[in-house]
């Protein structure tokens, strides 16, 4: 270890954002445990009964998944191609993307697969994508339809990094990119002549928050003017309980609507050994494996990949729920992730924002092609 790197860790071992995730993340995470363990046998006179999954695929339903090129995104998406899934990659590295295809279809020759090259941290990428994807279902004469989006791409970041719109990269990938990806896809999904779902991973660090004032700069990750460092521990725990806020929000709105066939749940996959810690020094991120296998709790991606799958198998009926633990088996969220006043509120701000930022874009592409 250089000196660069030793630096480095006695930094992040001097940071409080550092122990609050080694301390307040993991009691979040054995309180889920514990949850399920009393749910699952200290009341099991209650419905605990798991939620199935469906089994069978009717013709070739089209699956859209980001952050697909390793962990919990490429575990699924070699999942659902060997259910029948036509899946899209949609990732930031055509490299990775076209190694990802290339080794789903080591295992399954037959695999379905289409990659796109989108960065959730863009807005112009994300509407980019939408056109190409729209330009691709026409060429491939296929119905204009999506049956399920999984929500997967999130970071963790430990330095502040903004994007061209004028976010926190963390808070856009997780939360803002997953929110936008969504709004330009749900005619798609709306569209389908069957069921159709919406999944987004969320997390049990969720827990950790007590509270929020939801307004655009909370939005674009710029709430914390106190801090002297980058409250990357914070703004991470935001951005997964701002999923659940917006999955359990957009719920209540489809079932305002008794003719839509669209569904939403939310994955919180647990402790999964993945490179989502890559921004920390090996030897910190090696060491919170270490304690979390440990504790018994820390799982493969094919493993951890059960909730994802659990939240998109589901019958359709089952819509708001959020999945835990495997085997079809739900949690409660936080209370705070259901605070319907909260939703309400981080959706308006959200859809404000998206407008404006579609507003941007079509200004823009309008001048340029003007002046070409």
């Amino acid at each position: 270890m250089g000196l660069k790197e030793i630096y480095k860790v006695v930094k992040l071992m001097c940071c409080i954002e550092l122990w609050r995730m080694g301390v307040l993340w993991t009691l979040s995470l054995l309180i889920s445990y514990m949850r399920l363990f009393l749910f699952l046998f200290l009341w099991r006179h209650k419905s605990t009964n798991p939620i199935p999954r469906q089994t069978a695929i009717a013709n070739t339903p089209l699956c859209v998944i980001t952050g697909p090129t390793s962990g919990l995104g490429a575990a699924a998406a070699e999942a659902l191609s060997k259910l029948g899934f036509f899946v899209i990659l949609v990732g930031r590295s055509g490299h990775l993307l076209s190694q990802t295809i290339a080794d789903i279809r080591k295992r399954n020759e037959n695999a379905q697969l289409q990659a796109f090259e989108v960065d959730l941290s863009s807005f112009s990428s994300i509407i980019k994508f939408r056109n190409s994807f729209m330009h691709w279902l026409l060429h491939m004469n296929m119905h204009p339809s999506i049956q399920l989006l999984i929500n997967n791409a999130g970071i963790l970041a430990t330095s502040y990094r903004a994007t061209d719109d004028g976010f926190d990269e963390m808070m856009m990938t997780n939360y803002m990119g997953a929110f936008c990806l969504t709004k330009v896809l749900l005619p798609l999904l709306e569209d389908s002549p069957v069921p159709s779902r919406i999944v987004s991973v969320s997390s049990f660090t969720h827990r950790s928050v007590n509270d929020v004032q939801v307004n655009k700069e909370f939005v674009f990750g710029k709430s914390f003017p106190d801090f002297k460092q980058y409250p990357f521990a914070h703004l991470y725990e935001r951005s997964k309980l701002c999923i659940l806020l917006f999955s359990y929000e957009l719920h209540r709105r489809i079932c305002k609507d008794k003719v839509s066939q669209l569904s939403v749940n939310v994955a919180d996959p647990g402790a999964v050994k993945t490179n989502i810690m890559r921004d920390l020094p090996q030897c910190l991120s090696q060491l919170a494996f270490a304690v979390l296998k440990l504790l018994g709790i820390l799982q493969s991606p094919e493993k951890g990949v059960s909730s994802i799958l659990d939240a998109a198998l589901a019958p359709p009926e089952t819509s708001g729920m959020y999945f835990f633990g495997g085997e079809g088996r739900t949690l409660e969220s936080s209370p705070l992730s259901h605070d319907t006043v909260l939703a309400e509120r981080l959706w308006e701000t959200s859809s404000d924002i998206f407008l404006d930022l579609k507003h941007s874009y079509d200004k823009t592409t309008t001048l340029v092609s003007t002046c070409g």
